[in-house]
């Protein structure tokens, strides 16, 4: 099983979530993530090529693809070109905050359920954990 989150890039909340059976791509599910109203769209190197397919040709966002760690390796160290590909990386390591939470705090490396749906909901469940946990501060002020 695979979890796929939509996460702002301001506060680093979830916004949306989606479960998939493990053999399915991860390129695939990016339009239920995707709320409409985005301006920029910050990914791994696994989405290259994403602003091409059908569902997303009439979308107006920028697409913050990263290259793959091979383009990446032979750029020079400070180069424009490295210093915008740890932009990115920077920016997409707040995706993986909520994965740390609900797999490490939370505990849920392993599915307990048989079955997508119960699973799915069990992830719902952590992702508003993780949310709140996120905002804590703001929401105590």
């Amino acid at each position: 099983m695979k979890l796929h989150i939509g996460v702002d890039d301001s506060f680093g909340l979830i916004h949306s979530l989606t479960t998939t059976a493990a053999n399915e791509h991860d390129i695939v599910v990016t339009d239920r993530l995707l709320h409409g109203e985005e301006e920029q769209v910050w990914s791994d190197a696994g989405y290259q090529g994403i602003e091409e397919r059908d569902e997303h040709e009439d979308r107006e966002m920028e697409w913050n693809i990263s290259v793959r760690t091979g383009k990446r390796k032979q750029m020079r160290p400070g180069s424009p070109e490295a210093r915008l590909e740890k932009t990115k990386a920077q920016v997409r390591a707040m995706v993986e905050h909520p994965f740390l939470w609900i797999k490490k705090i939370f505990g849920y490396c392993k599915v307990r359920y048989r079955g997508l749906y119960k699973n799915t909901n069990r992830l719902y469940l952590l992702s508003g954990f993780s949310n709140l946990i996120k905002m804590k501060t703001v929401l105590l002020a």
